[in-house]
């Protein structure tokens, strides 16, 4: 394992560079532990960027995301950008990126953790032991889709409008990644749509069954978008992954993040596909936003950008035994009691950002021995 794997660091703004110094703390054990090859880099994005560059993202950063083997980016935004134009906005800076790299397939874990199960605001036995993998199709849909725009009306006033298009080999694409996870989960993929009213949603409904042919041990059923979102609430453990369009897949996404208890916990992928030499463009984030009310107060859970790594580490580099360690040291942190204030309940010891990466350090050397 010498060959280098070169892993570029976006950590953004707010409580974005906190978290992913944790993070790269995490990184370089790994690679002193075990000798993996890891060359880091770091760049900008989002509103660090505007302020270094006039833009969110400069066609250098975009140049070395593309060279790297995985990103890993903290988050972007805050209110000190608010007054931009909406081109100019940190968040248009993460659109491109993962526009420029083709990121396709937006994978979102929700993984209730035993020692958190009472955070959840769902009784216990509803969340306990919960583990859905939500695939979301990333740059089609009506984020992307033309014409778009705020015009004037004849008669005065304006309107707006965007428009929402699929093409069968943007679905076929997503339906073939979320079929693979599916294998290697519980064998079970629900693909959410809203086919009674919209005509993008039967041409995915008939994508996905046509794929399906390929997947024959994979059982598919299909779910409304109005439904799937009050079945997370009502029942989420009949899930296993879920696989829905870009705006269904944002909505849903975030449902199912609050059934864990904590945004602060949660990691995400987003992936590309491969290219003839089988590489293939990735980048990992938290789920949380900049949070720029706490940022350099040592309070923000560190968890979900350290998690991140870990999907980067599975997903990236097939690394899933490092992974699984990874994982497994979060775990048995929380396990120990040790909180930041987002996840912190009544018998919890609290710590601060750079406390919680002390501590998944630390039982990681426990672990590996």
């Amino acid at each position: 394992m010498t060959a280098s794997k070169k892993i570029l660091i976006l950590a953004g703004d707010g409580i974005g560079p906190e978290v992913m110094d944790q993070a790269r703390r995490i990184i370089e054990w790994m690679d002193g532990r075990s000798g993996l090859g890891f060359n880091i880099s770091g760049g900008l994005v989002g509103g660090a960027s505007h302020d270094a560059n006039g833009t969110p993202l400069t066609a250098e950063t975009v140049a070395a995301a593309r060279a790297a083997d995985a990103v890993l980016l903290g988050a972007v935004g805050g209110p000190k950008w608010d007054d931009l134009p909406f081109h100019e906005k940190p968040e248009r800076g993460l659109l491109g990126l993962r526009k420029e790299m083709e990121l396709f397939a937006n994978l979102r874990p929700a993984v209730v953790f035993d020692a958190l199960a009472e955070a959840s605001t769902l009784k216990i036995e509803m969340v306990k032991g919960l583990d859905i993998l939500i695939v979301r199709e990333l740059t089609g849909g009506i984020y992307f889709g033309d014409p778009r725009g705020i015009e004037g009306l004849p008669g005065g006033g304006r309107k707006a409008f965007n428009t929402l298009v699929y093409t069968t080999p943007e679905v076929d694409r997503i339906a073939r990644v979320a079929f693979e996870l599916a294998k290697k989960r519980g064998g079970r993929l629900c693909s959410v749509d809203k086919a009674n009213v919209l005509e993008t949603s039967v041409l995915w409904r008939e994508v996905v069954e046509e794929v399906h042919k390929d997947y024959p041990d994979v059982e598919l059923s299909h779910m409304y978008v109005d439904n799937a979102a009050m079945q997370l609430v009502r029942a989420p453990k009949q899930f296993d992954v879920m696989v829905t369009g870009n705006l269904f897949g944002d909505i849903l996404s975030d449902v199912a993040a609050m059934l864990t208890g904590s945004l602060g916990m949660l990691p995400s992928a987003s992936l590309g596909a491969a290219d003839s030499g089988g590489k293939q463009l990735a980048l990992y984030e938290p789920v949380h936003g900049s949070a720029p009310d706490i940022a350099g107060r040592g309070l923000a859970n560190p968890l979900a950008a350290i998690l991140s790594f870990a999907m980067c580490l599975r997903y990236s580099f097939d690394l899933g035994r490092e992974a699984c360690l990874l994982e497994g040291a979060v775990e048995g942190v929380l396990a120990n009691g040790l909180r930041t204030p987002d996840i912190m309940r009544p018998g919890g010891i609290e710590t601060t950002t750079r406390g919680m990466g002390d501590a998944v350090l630390a039982e990681l050397e426990r672990r590996a021995g």
